[in-house]
């Protein structure tokens, strides 16, 4: 850092780092340190963005384009200590120097942070997390103890010097060694332990490995000082299939979506008719830190005749098949196409209808030719997936093919046609449960009747579920039908000495009447109903949604987003088979006080309550209760209701 900067020139000014960023420094500084080469690659990547977004700059105004093509050209000075990183791209203006390199704002590193503190793992563990989040710049500081940033906004005639040790500020002055015709010259002034980046076999080694792939090509001296082309430079996407490799593919992908992980599947297709576009789009193998954002953006990068529009194009792609990465590369787009037109663009909207296909019809392939690789994708991205069964009605039943599930008899993943296939005889609908924890579901009392039956229950974890279900009627003419609600019809599925053992339990007798009318006396509006369960085989009761209420895990789930205010009256349901019950029939066939079948009555609805995930009503009476009901067992007296 130059302190003298500020006496010499009157604009010149030290800046305090955002905290945020400082603290991002260090950790990258420090924490990130073993895989330092990632840095190349990331400043390339910026250098190689600027360049594109000068391009499309100049398509509305003139002279904006650079003599002699776009280019990145890397120089090792030994003597120095030195690698510049020079691209002759868009350039940036004093201001846009302190935003995209000294704030939170647009760096992306305040969600970086926000990720890397939730997590209980090692930094290291978080490297992948760097490109995701626009911070990549940040990775020069892994190798260099100075970096100087010298930028120039193309058509501006003033240039603008950003120089910063990686600690608490950076410095801003004016001039510096920027491109005359715009750019922008990064220099890294190289710790130590890091001089072997200063050999050019060592950085060619490093372009072959991460930058092959990028259309603007990358250039270094050769021994001659002559320039020499160390990549292809040519878009990868407009290579035919057959001529990539899986390497290549796999640092494309990276680079791209700025990820550490290989892609699961790649999809690369040149579609020619009416509308002619090239797409290569990837499936990640891991879920992206990003993709549960409630702006849910699209991450496909749009490209009109190799000329770079829109890293984010929106409608290109709907919003659940926002995990994928990659391009599409149009031939029938102006080239001076508008944000606005891209929205209702009819061209952009055949290109979605025939990418969704394609990216559907590829998954399909993918769940018969690796069956646990697509197991592992559904828990990555299947909740995402999902909201197109409520968004996209064309596509819906395709994207059912595509689902697969938990099951109460099943391990791991099943699909809805292998379900379909292990029906019991006489079964008309398909089974399901809703929560939001899988241990839960699998030890919920309403499982009992289904599993005493053999009937398979299809667990509904995600809380995209409690929407698509009520959107989509049935699947194959075999409707959806949670078990937590409406009456039970398992009694079709009893065999003949089940019927005869019902014939001999209470549940239709006179005491059990009395039983249900005793229960619904004490607990009063707190339930809509009271009657026998046949869903129940071990737990004394359960809480039940009525044919048309709302089911009890949507009711949950939007009260916790508070847009329910107030708990549903529910039905009661109890098992006339347990002793509990019948010792409370014989208590009342004896005339047992009215108060302690009243204390019965009130913990038997607590306890469905506390198996449905809810707490008590009322802590206070529920533990007066629970007091007096020990208190008669151990024959104590305990203080009686009034």
């Amino acid at each position: 850092m130059r302190d003298q900067a500020t006496s010499e020139h009157p604009t010149s000014e030290h800046r305090r780092f955002d905290a945020e960023v400082g603290r991002l420094l260090e950790i990258v500084t420090h924490s990130l340190y073993s895989n330092r080469d990632i840095f190349l690659r990331e400043l390339i990547a910026n250098a190689a963005d600027a360049c594109e977004r000068r391009r499309f700059a100049a398509i509305s105004e003139q002279g904006l384009l650079p003599d002699g093509g776009f280019a990145v050209e890397l120089l090792p000075d030994k003597e120095a200590g030195t690698v510049s990183i020079l691209d002759n791209g868009l350039g940036m203006n004093r201001e846009e120097l302190a935003a995209n390199l000294g704030t939170v704002a647009a760096s992306g590193s305040g969600r970086f942070l926000e990720q890397f503190k939730a997590q209980d793992r090692p930094a290291e563990a978080d490297l992948s997390q760097i490109g995701q989040f626009g911070v990549g710049f940040y990775s020069a500081f892994m190798v260099a103890d100075r970096v100087t940033v010298d930028s120039r906004r193309a058509s501006e005639a003033e240039g603008w010097r950003w120089q910063s040790s990686g600690t608490e500020s950076y410095s801003l002055e004016p001039g510096g060694e920027a491109p005359a015709a715009g750019g922008t010259r990064v220099t890294l002034h190289l710790k130590e332990d890091a001089r072997d980046y200063l050999e050019p076999f060592r950085l060619k080694q490093l372009v072959k490995t991460h930058c092959e792939h990028i259309g603007i090509k990358i250039e270094m001296p050769d021994e001659d000082g002559k320039k020499e082309t160390v990549n292809q430079a040519a878009p990868l996407w407009r290579r035919p299939a057959s001529e990539v490799t899986e390497e290549q593919y796999r640092a494309f992908y990276r680079d791209t979506a700025r990820a550490f992980d290989a892609p699961w599947r790649s999809l690369h297709w040149k579609a020619e008719g009416a509308i002619e576009y090239t797409g290569l789009l990837f499936v990640p193998s891991e879920r992206p830190p990003t993709v549960f954002h409630p702006d849910r953006r699209s991450q496909i990068r749009l490209y009109v005749k190799q000329v770079f529009i829109a890293d984010d194009c929106q409608a290109i792609i709907p919003p659940y098949l926002r995990f994928l990465q990659g391009v599409v590369d149009c031939e029938d787009l102006p080239l001076n196409v508008s944000r606005e037109l891209l929205q209702t663009s009819p061209v952009l909207t055949k290109i979605k209808s025939g990418l969704v296909k394609r990216v559907l019809r590829g998954l399909g392939k993918a769940a018969g030719d690796d069956k646990e690789g697509y197991e592992r994708f559904w828990e990555a991205f299947g909740p995402i997936l999902k909201e197109g069964l409520y968004e996209d009605a064309g596509q819906r039943r395709e994207l059912l093919e595509l689902a697969r599930f938990r099951s109460s008899t099943q391990e791991g993943l099943t699909a809805l046609k292998d379900y379909i296939a292990r029906m019991k005889e006489g079964q008309d609908a398909i089974y399901t449960l809703s929560g939001t924890e899988l241990e839960r579901l699998s030890s919920s009392p309403h499982l009992e009747g289904f599993r005493a039956r053999g009937i398979e229950v299809l667990y509904l974890t995600d809380p995209v579920d409690e929407f698509w279900t009520a959107a989509i009627v049935d699947y194959e003419g075999k409707p959806f039908r949670s078990v937590t609600r409406g009456q039970s019809d398992l009694d079709r599925f009893d065999g003949k000495e089940q019927e005869e053992e019902s014939e001999e339990t209470p549940a239709g007798d006179s005491s059990a009447s009395a039983l249900l009318a005793a229960i619904r006396l004490a607990l009063g509006g707190k339930v809509k109903e009271v009657r026998v369960s046949k869903r129940l085989a071990e737990s004394p009761a359960c809480l039940v949604a009525g044919e048309s209420d709302i089911d009890l895990n949507l009711e949950r789930l939007l009260r916790s987003h508070g847009q329910v205010h107030e708990a549903s009256t529910r039905i009661l349901e109890v098992n006339a088979k347990h002793p509990l019950l019948q010792t409370m029939s014989r208590q009342i066939a004896s005339g047992a006080k009215a108060g302690a079948i009243e204390d019965s009555a009130w913990l038997l609805f607590e306890l469905a309550r506390v198996m449905e995930g809810e707490a008590v009503s009322d802590p206070a009476a529920f533990s007066q209760r629970l007091t007096r009901v020990m208190g008669r067992a151990v024959g104590a007296s305990p203080p009686q209701p009034e």
